[in-house]
């Protein structure tokens, strides 16, 4: 009789253990122990009652003392490096802007003609060989961020308060 209670009882601590483990070792928040953090939680709704954009990031904590949001952009921007007429590479830049509070809602649509003016901006400093050599050195990128900047504020006004880089990257052929 013993010989078969055996097996199932090994089967049933099995599982318990299993269950367990991925318990302790799961990600925060899916355990029981956890529903004190969860309910400290802010809600999900901004300012307005409603829940926040799929497009919209989250708010950092310097953007809720500066009053300000943090939008990134769709896509990022893919940009030729032309090399004696013809394609040497590929230059990838993914921005987010900081925006006045309330402002992310009407973001997205006037999307595709800042992205436009962005675009031109980016082709203008790679013409000028601003992603060639070592161009992530301290300052190189200046000169971008505050085109990138004007050309925002051209589109937005004084909604924009900075166009920041998140991610660059080249890729040469």
């Amino acid at each position: 009789m013993l010989g078969k209670l055996l097996p199932v009882l090994m089967l049933v601590l099995g599982v318990g253990a299993g269950i367990g483990a991925g318990i302790a070792l799961g990600p925060k928040g899916s355990g029981a122990g956890n529903q004190a953090e969860t309910a400290a939680k802010p809600p999900t709704e901004d300012s307005h009652g409603k829940p926040p954009s799929d497009h919209a990031s989250d708010k950092g904590e310097g953007a809720e003392a500066s009053g300000n949001e943090y939008v990134k952009m769709s896509k990022p921007f893919v940009v030729p490096l032309v090399s004696n007429d013809r394609v040497a590479g590929l230059a990838t830049v993914t921005l987010s802007l900081e925006v006045k509070t309330g402002f992310s809602d009407n973001f997205f649509a006037k999307e595709p003609k800042l992205r436009d003016g962005f675009l031109r901006v980016l082709f203008d400093h790679a013409n000028i060989g601003g992603f060639d050599g070592a161009f992530t050195r301290p300052g190189t990128l200046d000169p971008l961020r505050v085109a990138l900047r004007e050309s925002a504020q051209m589109t937005f006004g004084d909604q924009i308060v900075e166009v920041l880089i998140v991610d660059i990257a080249r890729q040469d052929s």
